[in-house]
């Protein structure tokens, strides 16, 4: 840049035209005319008008001069800079609205050696011939040559650019005018292309231009690359997106990245935070470098970032004081359940281990029991009592491996399992893990859930679970895990050999209104909108309700029937027809419709043929009719009732038994060979299996043979021999509870099965009469009718057999509570 001089100022003039050799200055705000260059120029100043119309009416040219404070309107002459472009006017136009343009052509470089005063305009006395250094040297040539290939490069990258501009760039063999032709063409900032005016020496004029060359080309490299990349990534469909690309592309490929930057430093900082274990820490922080290093626009790059996420939002540290106070937790439990003493003393006594022992390994409780008798809510009260949060995986329909297990992270849309799932959102590691409908786990070509519990339940190593998409060791030794099955059955040997088994059974009648009218009258009341005193229901309507509309192990249908009674009463309330209402026992048939379940024990047992025997289901007892009918024919035996093969043979060894006492109850010795005996078990539709209907059907057999009805108010159940014994059986808690709601007041059970009454609830203990069999001959003496006395004895003679005696009336078959009939698993070494 030329060396600076100082400028002087002259005494005012007399008239508007300026003397020879001073020129007409016009002050610019935001543009620097460079030589050869046509540059429009708006002006709206006074003094700026006044000066262009000078120069055009004398047709002079005119100097453009940069001021240096940009805001000033009527600037001082030494905020002008002493350098600028003499100029002439091409064209001058005047706009609307008083906006005046001027097209100035540059001719030369100019200096102001003494500005004028008097002129209501700026004028000043300029030197012209400036020392410019033009000469044609061998470095000047070749800085030349550089210029024009490197602008040739710059054309090619603009968009469309004019091609008089390359040809007259070619044309050019004037080094300053070349230099000044390109300068103009860069985008350069003010002071930028002020200080190349100032520069006279055209070799150093050449020297920027190609540093600034240089720059705006590789700028436009670098935006027209990241506009290929883009769109090879992109389709017309997704223009916004790819906006929006090229803008993070851009700020890339520039180094401004702090948005994102950023979100790695958080990741970073929350891996710091989230007290990882060393070796977890170690290969978390190897990912976040990985994650660093990709693409954002990259697939790999969301699945990298989610698993990142997935890791530090992990509770690897984060745990809850155990609060175990066993005085408050029988409280809970009394608050929560009514009844099941046993099942609450064996949780006590969990709790209280738990209490002494804290680091000792906790046995893995398996809740076992039909449904509805409150198997998911005794965990619920289990982490209330504890302080610990509460988590539950449905293992319903679980049939992939990779559900517990988790998926690996090659496959699109990989997860992990249900177990590190259910961990992560319950926040804490050592929280209540309840394992739900662990019977209703399958295993298929996916591999078997039920083994990859084996690892989870296993205290000896599940401190090192490894979730497949995870990678890494997850703790899972802290975690209270409580089962959940409706069939022990179904739950694999290998499986249930890792938990403490406790079994729930049904509730009594008694229990059922105690929960009533504690929990679900008020639950459904509030979930209804009711207020007690708008609609409450009595003792008496749930012992109806109970009685007549439901038949099931635990309470579900109950509480949906009394939800039932409370819609109804809203719907009423609601319409204005009523503001409170009290129902009674009699208001139930008009709102839940007539009672669907009745005692058909007598109605059943009032022929002889047909005994009532107990049952074993999946969702608690229920009782079953055995009807036996004889026919003319050939010792034919039919057995019809959807009964299994053991249940079959459990009907052939009965009728060898009576074929084995036929004398003993002084029966024809051709009566078999000359009769068919039909066996049905009612309720046709549903299996039925298990050797526990023996002594039923033995019973319902010499019923019909030697014509003495079976005792209405009795049930029974046993296996029998063919000696004559009567054998044990399993479920006798529930079978007896089955036998107590379906108005039975005499129970027959094998003496082998005594040990079981302590776990039947005192009020059905209560209740029912228990006779113990040793063999058939106890039952038949208990069940059939005696014969009416004759001739001074009771049982003088039995009746013969008519073998026209029609079968047993049909009558409504025992509803049940789920499908089939079969015998829960029994100890080893005990008979079936």
């Amino acid at each position: 840049m030329a060396a600076s001089q100082e400028v002087t100022s002259s005494p005012p003039a007399v008239g508007n035209e300026v003397p020879e050799g001073a020129l007409i200055l016009i002050p610019v705000r935001d543009v620097v005319l460079l030589p050869g260059l046509l540059t429009p120029v708006a002006i709206g100043r006074r003094f700026s008008i006044a000066a262009t119309q000078e120069a055009v009416q004398q047709n002079k040219p005119v100097g453009i001069l940069l001021q240096r404070n940009p805001s000033a309107d009527t600037p001082k002459l030494d905020e002008l800079h002493t350098m600028g472009t003499v100029a002439n006017i091409v064209r001058y136009v005047t706009g609307e609205g008083g906006s005046h343009q001027v097209l100035c052509h540059g001719l030369q470089r100019f200096r102001v050696t003494e500005f004028l005063q008097g002129y209501p305009f700026y004028a000043a006395r300029v030197e012209r011939r400036l020392q410019e250094c033009d000469a044609p040297t061998p470095p000047i040539q070749a800085r030349m040559e550089h210029l024009k290939e490197r602008a040739a490069e710059l054309l090619a990258l603009l968009p469309e650019p004019p091609p008089e501009i390359g040809a007259a760039i070619r044309g050019m063999t004037s080094p300053s005018a070349l230099a000044d032709f390109v300068a103009g063409l860069l985008d350069m900032t003010l002071q930028e292309k002020q200080d190349f005016l100032e520069t006279l020496d055209a070799e150093k004029r050449m020297d920027q231009v190609l540093d600034y060359l240089a720059h705006r080309v590789e700028v436009l490299s670098l935006s027209k690359e990241i506009d290929r990349q883009t769109k090879s990534r992109m389709d017309e469909r997704q223009r916004e997106f790819l906006l929006r690309e090229q803008i993070k592309t851009i700020r890339r490929e520039l180094g401004e990245t702090e948005t994102e930057a950023g979100g790695i430093d958080e990741l970073g900082a929350a891996i710091a935070r989230a007290g990882m274990p060393e070796e977890v820490e170690t290969h978390a922080r190897k990912e976040l470098r990985r994650l660093s290093r990709m693409n954002e626009a990259s697939s790999e790059y969301s699945t990298q970032r989610t698993y990142l996420e997935t890791l530090v939002e992990l509770p690897w540290a984060v745990t809850t004081e155990d609060r175990i106070d066993i005085a408050e937790a029988r409280r809970i439990l009394d608050e929560d359940h009514a009844g099941l003493p046993k099942v609450k003393r064996r949780i006590l006594e969990y709790l209280a281990v738990k209490k002494l022992n804290p680091k000792g390994r906790s046995p893995i409780l398996c809740f076992a029991g039909p449904p509805g008798v409150g198997k998911t809510s005794l965990g619920q009260s289990i982490a209330r009592a504890t302080g610990r949060k509460f988590a539950r995986v449905s293992l319903g329909g679980v049939h992939d491996e990779a559900e517990i297990r988790g998926h690996r992270r090659t496959y699109i849309g990989s997860l992990p399992g249900n177990i590190i799932q259910a961990v992560a959102k319950a926040g804490a590691r050592n929280c209540l893990l309840m394992l739900d409908e662990m019977d209703k786990l399958g295993a298929s070509a996916h591999g078997d859930p039920a083994a990859a519990l084996l690892e989870v339940l296993d205290p000896a190593q599940n401190s090192t679970f490894r979730d497949n998409y995870l990678g890494v060791p997850f703790d899972l030794s802290q975690i209270l895990f409580i089962g959940t099955a409706n069939v022990l059955d179904a739950v694999p040997l290998a499986l249930r050999d890792r938990m403490e088994v406790i079994h729930l059974p049904g509730y009594t009648e008694e229990e059922k209104t105690q929960i009533a009218m504690r929990y679900l009258i008020p639950r459904q009341r509030e979930e209804n909108g009711l207020a007690a005193a708008k609609c409450d229901l009595g003792e008496a309507v749930v012992r109806a309700i109970i009685h007549d509309y439901t038949r099931e192990a635990g309470v579900r249908n109950l509480e949906r029937e009394i939800g039932n009674v409370f819609r109804h009463a809203a719907m009423l309330i609601a319409e204005g027809a009523t503001e409170c209402m009290d129902i009674g026992p009699g208001d139930l048939p008009a709102i839940l419709g007539p009672a669907r379940f009745e005692s058909e024990v007598a109605l059943r047992t009032a022929l002889p043929g047909v005994a009532t025997g107990l049952a074993w289901t999946r969702v608690g007892g229920d009782i079953l009719f055995i009807e036996a009918t004889v026919t003319p024919g050939s010792g034919k035996l039919t057995l019809t009732g959807q009964l299994g093969d053991i249940m079959k043979e459990s009907v052939q060894a009965a009728l060898t038994l009576v074929k084995a006492q036929a004398r003993r109850l002084e029966l024809r010795p051709d009566l078999f060979e000359k009769t068919d005996l039909h066996v049905h078990v009612p309720a046709g539709a549903i299996p039925k299996d298990g050797p526990s209907a023996g002594v039923a059907m033995f019973v319902a057999l010499a019923s019909l043979l030697v014509g003495r009805p079976v005792k209405n108010d009795v049930a029974m159940t046993g296996e029998i021999s063919l000696r004559g014994l009567v054998l044990p059986v399993g479920g006798i808690k529930e079978k007896v509870l089955a036998a107590l709601q379906a108005g039975i007041s005499t129970v027959l059970l094998p003496s082998r099965n005594k040990k079981d009454l302590e776990d039947i609830p005192e009020e059905a203990r209560s209740r029912l009469h228990f006779v113990w069999l040793e063999t058939v001959e106890d039952a038949l003496g208990e069940a059939l009718v005696p014969l009416a006395p004759r001739n001074g004895n009771a049982n003088c003679s039995p009746p013969a057999v008519a073998l026209d005696a029609s079968p047993v009336p049909e009558g409504k078959a025992p509803p049940s509570t789920a499908g089939e009939h079969h015998e829960p698993t029994r100890p080893q070494g005990r008979a079936p």
